[in-house]
């Protein structure tokens, strides 16, 4: 079991949705407007209600399968009603974006009137691009007009790109401060972002009260649950002697396989690779490979859908099979062409360090840095790298930068990230 370590700053202040609840909610929409269809087939904007609809039951859910009926669902609506048809025009351009088919959705975006929704979803859209000019002009429209929960916490997305670490504190608070009753879900995402912003500048206190806290809105949210589980790692790999937190760790995990079994999410392949990194530092190669090995051909039989090429890309690296080095690299070559965010670069870095390639490695990893992000896990990469190409001094400035963002960075810190053989955790 698990005692409450919410600190009172970040509780919840409404009433904790009862377990089910938003689903139920969800479904009830979803019939009332399959309903209405009946009674009208040929109805464009009641079938692009229905797609935004599954869209939500998607994002509550995790599970690809809602993501392909809304997607299904909002390409019918526009063939019924092709002109000013924002609702299924919004649902493709996110259903793109959760493939990561930034370009696509950024296409179909440009169709769409600068409102909240189309306004968020560009910024985050041009995030992945790696635009950050672009996704900050956005941001601030979008905060300024709006200064709501998710407009903030979007805003505070890109400053951390952006290296403005004191900004986006200030508009995650912000956002937790400006929270509504109806939006629980929201309410976890933010928190868990709050906390992983303090777990990556070594807070770990304040990371696991706001993990903590996220978890007593939504108890099997997955963002909550894995970045719970990492920091366990990180703290048992901190002082081994600390068994409860590698058994925690474990039942972490298992509380999110108890949870997520019934259909595929999004999420699975990143609980089997944290999985796998405690079986390792378990001693247990066998299982860690029976685990890695799991996790790699469910991403691959969904390569087409939601499983991605970046994904795919570090598990391989991060298991560091000889024979699948090639193979990473070539994933990463091809997802650096779509998209270009600091992890993307990272990873292409990692993929080039892992075979031998050093020079392209460093033009990738300051390709990750340009945005200014001040990110300890690529600083630390940087450093092995330039150390890697003879350049002691340039890998001297660089852990001297890791430990100005976070002064407890060390090798535990690294296990927990994967960075001993060269990867970045969760973003």
């Amino acid at each position: 079991g698990f005692s409450s370590r919410t600190n009172s700053a970040w509780q919840y202040p409404f009433q904790r949705p009862e377990v089910g609840k938003i689903t139920k909610n969800i479904q009830r929409e979803i019939a009332f407007h399959q309903q209405r269809i009946r009674q009208q087939p040929t109805d464009g904007l009641e079938r692009a209600a229905l797609a935004q609809s599954y869209l939500k039951m998607a994002r509550a859910t995790g599970e690809s399968s809602w993501y392909l009926l809304a997607q299904q669902t909002a390409q019918q609506s526009l063939v019924n009603l092709p002109f000013d048809n924002y609702g299924a025009t919004l649902v493709l351009a996110k259903v793109a974006a959760a493939k990561h088919e930034f370009p696509q959705a950024l296409a179909l975006l440009e169709k769409l009137p600068p409102q909240a929704e189309s306004l968020s979803l560009a910024t985050t859209t041009y995030l992945a691009l790696g635009n950050v000019t672009k996704a900050r002009q956005s941001a601030d429209i979008l905060a300024q007009r709006m200064p709501t929960l998710n407009n903030l916490t979007i805003k505070a997305l890109v400053e951390v790109a952006q290296g403005e670490d004191a900004s986006a504190l200030r508009d995650l608070q912000a956002a937790i401060a400006a929270e509504e009753p109806e939006e629980a879900g929201s309410s976890a995402w933010v928190r868990t972002l709050l906390g992983r912003f303090y777990y990556k500048r070594g807070q770990l206190q304040q990371a696991e009260e706001l993990y903590d806290s996220a978890l007593q809105i939504l108890p099997k949210y997955p963002p909550a649950l894995l970045n719970m589980a990492e920091l366990s790692v990180r703290r048992w790999q901190a002082d081994p002697t600390q068994t409860q937190h590698q058994q925690r760790a474990v039942e972490l995990y298992d509380r999110f396989f108890l949870t997520e079994q019934q259909n595929p999410t999004v999420y699975d392949h990143i609980a089997l690779r944290g999985l796998a990194r405690v079986q390792r530092l378990q001693g247990d190669t066998a299982k860690a490979n029976a685990t890695w090995e799991q996790a790699v051909s469910r991403l691959r039989a969904d390569l087409t859908g939601f499983g991605h090429r970046r994904g795919l890309a570090q598990l391989l690296l991060e298991w560091g099979q000889q024979a699948d080095l090639a193979e990473a690299l070539t994933l990463m070559q091809a997802e650096i062409k779509v998209r270009q965010d600091p992890e993307t670069w990272d990873t292409l870095a990692a993929a080039y360090l892992q075979t031998g390639q050093l020079e392209q490695a460093q033009q990738a990893i300051a390709a990750a840095l340009k945005s200014g992000i001040r990110n300890p896990g690529i600083f630390d990469r940087a450093a092995v790298i330039a150390q890697a190409r003879g350049q002691s001094a340039q890998a001297q400035k660089y852990r001297k930068l890791v430990k100005s963002i976070d002064p407890t960075f060390e090798a535990g810190a690294r296990q927990a990230l994967g960075l001993g053989v060269g990867l970045s955790g969760l973003n």
